[in-house]
């Protein structure tokens, strides 16, 4: 693992433990180099995965890009780090289990929609708004007025 602070190639794991929910092994190591101290995670993997965009571009998946983004819908919301956790885990486990190593872009929107609703209605209006492009603010009360018509 190479050291963030100074780029050496030696570093050192001072300890290592499972994280809270066992997905992932927390390791803290140290560079002997610069004396910098850095936590990293290990999650298992099960393929990879290639996002295929609309425009037919293709990136590998990455799951801190998708965090990220369900991270921001969620600001300032009062849902607790370890559900969220949780939410793209499950997600993550969804894409991997598709049997497919493409991915169209429509279908990780589409998840985290599913999981937004479910998780807050506040986060899934926010993320809605960016995936589903709002342009002006009748958007926003057509998207809004389905979900008070919605049975469930």
């Amino acid at each position: 693992m190479r050291c963030p602070f100074c780029g050496s190639d030696d570093t050192q794991v001072k300890d290592s433990r499972p994280t809270e929910d066992k997905a992932a092994i927390r390791r803290r190591r140290s560079c002997p180099n610069c004396g910098a101290r850095f936590t990293t995670f290990e999650r298992v993997q099960l393929r990879e995965l290639t996002i295929v965009k609309k425009t037919g571009a293709r990136q590998p998946f990455d799951r801190d890009k998708l965090a990220r983004s369900i991270y921001i819908a969620l600001r300032k919301r009062p849902v607790e780090p370890d559900r969220i956790e949780r939410v793209i885990n499950g997600i993550v486990r969804r894409l991997e289990s598709a049997g497919e190593s493409e991915i169209p872009s429509d279908m990780v929107g589409q998840y985290v929609m599913e999981a937004l609703s479910q998780l807050d209605p506040v986060a899934y209006v926010r993320f809605a708004s960016v995936y589903r492009n709002f342009r002006e603010a009748k958007d926003f009360e057509d998207f809004v007025g389905r979900l008070g018509a919605d049975p469930d």
